[in-house]
């Protein structure tokens, strides 16, 4: 396997250098420093987070899926990827 940036897979570089949306930068960052790198289901102001925002951040592979919320089975409750750090501190 060839690694490139910062020690990453080379088939992984386009995610990380690809921009993220300012709404998709805030959610990424607010996983920085939470154990895990679990991400929060709500923004600042209490409003679930878009799951266009969530569902477009899982095909760029800066999160994944971390375990099923049984009392809202329909919430994809989501942590970083190592690719996701890179992009939320990047950007």
């Amino acid at each position: 396997m060839d690694l490139d940036y910062n020690g990453l897979p080379s088939e992984c570089v386009s995610s990380v250098r690809e921009k993220p949306t300012e709404v998709q930068k805030k959610w990424l960052r607010r996983g920085l420093g939470q154990p895990g790198g679990k991400l929060p289901l709500f923004d600042d102001h209490g409003q679930k987070v878009s799951e266009q925002t969530v569902k477009s951040c899982l095909k760029k592979g800066w999160v994944v899926p971390w375990f099923d919320n049984p009392l809202k089975p329909n919430w994809i409750v989501c942590k970083l990827t190592k690719i996701g750090e890179k992009v939320a501190e990047a950007n």
